[in-house]
């Protein structure tokens, strides 16, 4: 009989983390779309004469929709499980990112990148519930950290592929990036164990039963939140043409610093969530944010390539290691309504800096890009006092438990 029980739970586990990669590659092929729009700016600004504050327009057209949108998908996951949904979302994301290079009115982009932003958002909120509902209760920092990484990834084969399609094919080489909705669409209902969505409602369903949500440290979190993803935004946004217009650098060397940043914030969050096993949440998320005002402050002073590529590194960090303890934070607060608490956490954080963007953009056109990016570094101190209020539902980490358990 226990062997029975020990193969159950084996063939389960099985179950599950084959399942967790199924949704990190989803997570790829959506957040791919984020990573795209930042490199395709450069494009669009020579092909159509476009000023920064019109091009930052875009950002927000694309991140508005899904911001707008996305606390009603949240509510959704939460009532019912819609596997479908999430290959619905990458498909609406790929595909509206892909009509951009076919597009030379600006209310048409705006359009098509407000699609791409609705499929991004129609995403997030069930895969991350689902990502919760999979893991042990000591391993959802490490199983959010795999997700977490898979969007992050995203980030960074975003730029490679925008700027692979577009020298190769000119602006309708965006057409590439139909290839990753057509990938999820083949390894989701081949390898997603199809019971596991009714495992993990309930599952969610028992979790939230005996939890009590906590707004008002939810609310703390938003702010946090808001203050990664509006610097997310800028530095996703501005990277590229800091490096062109500021450190005179060709478009490859530019759009390989913006990738070199995605690389070490995707690699970030893969250890972001092994370090909030282990230290707890409220402890990395600080030393995250420490780490991305320092690199913020110092950005703008950099006297060369050499060392504004180096200060990359704690800014990509920073902005990495944050992830999926935000996440996870936003789930303890709200235990019943995880589905929205990831719609907020993972998907504004996301979408919601590109709002804001515009008004970067006006000012580096006031005040140059380094104003712009001085700014940030304003948003990076605030972003670290912000990290110090916030209330820790883990206090005993991972392993400090493991020394009481022996």
């Amino acid at each position: 009989m226990t062997q029975a029980i020990s193969a159950d739970e084996t063939a389960l586990q099985e179950k599950q983390t084959r399942a967790r990669y199924i949704l990190a590659l989803g997570h790829m092929c959506s957040d791919i779309n984020q990573g795209t729009l930042a490199a395709i700016l450069p494009f669009l600004v020579a092909a159509y004469h476009y000023d920064y504050t019109t091009a930052a327009l875009l950002v927000m057209a694309s991140n508005l929709a899904g911001s707008i949108i996305q606390p009603i998908f949240g509510h959704m996951a939460d009532k019912k499980n819609r596997p479908y949904c999430m290959l619905l979302g990458v498909c609406l994301a790929g595909g509206g990112m892909a009509l951009t290079g076919f597009l030379s009115n600006f209310y048409a982009l705006c359009v098509a990148v407000m699609i791409s932003g609705i499929g991004i958002a129609l995403f997030h909120p069930q895969a991350a519930k689902l990502v919760n509902a999979t893991s042990g209760a000591k391993k959802k920092g490490t199983s959010m950290g795999v997700f977490s990484f898979g969007g992050n990834l995203g980030f960074t084969l975003g730029p490679i592929l925008a700027t692979l399609g577009i020298t190769l094919f000119g602006l309708k080489g965006t057409i590439i990036f139909l290839i990753p909705p057509m990938l999820f669409g083949l390894a989701l209902p081949l390898f997603f164990p199809k019971d596991l969505a009714v495992q993990a409602a309930a599952k969610a369903k028992k979790s939230s039963a005996e939890g009590k949500d906590d707004v008002w440290a939810f609310c703390k979190l938003g702010v946090l939140v808001t203050l990664r993803s509006i610097i997310n935004s800028g530095i996703s946004t501005f990277l590229v043409l800091y490096m062109l217009h500021v450190m005179h650098q060709s478009d490859t060397v530019s759009s390989a610093m913006l990738s070199c940043y995605y690389a070490m914030s995707a690699l970030s969050a893969l250890l972001g969530g092994r370090l909030a096993d282990y230290w707890g949440e409220k402890k990395t998320i600080v030393f995250s944010t420490t780490l991305l005002a320092f690199g913020l402050i110092a950005f703008p002073m950099a006297p060369n390539i050499y060392t504004a590529a180096l200060l990359l590194i704690p800014m990509g960090m920073g902005i990495g290691l944050c992830y999926s303890p935000m996440v996870i934070s936003g789930q303890q607060y709200l235990p019943n309504h995880m589905g929205f608490a990831s719609g907020v956490t993972l998907g504004l954080a996301v979408s919601i800096g590109g709002t804001v963007t515009p008004v970067l953009g006006h000012i580096a056109d006031l005040k140059g890009l380094t104003g712009a990016f001085v700014l940030l570094g304003f948003l990076g101190a605030a972003i670290w006092i912000t990290a110090l209020f916030l209330k820790n539902l883990r206090a005993e980490p991972a392993a400090a438990r493991a020394q009481t358990e022996k």
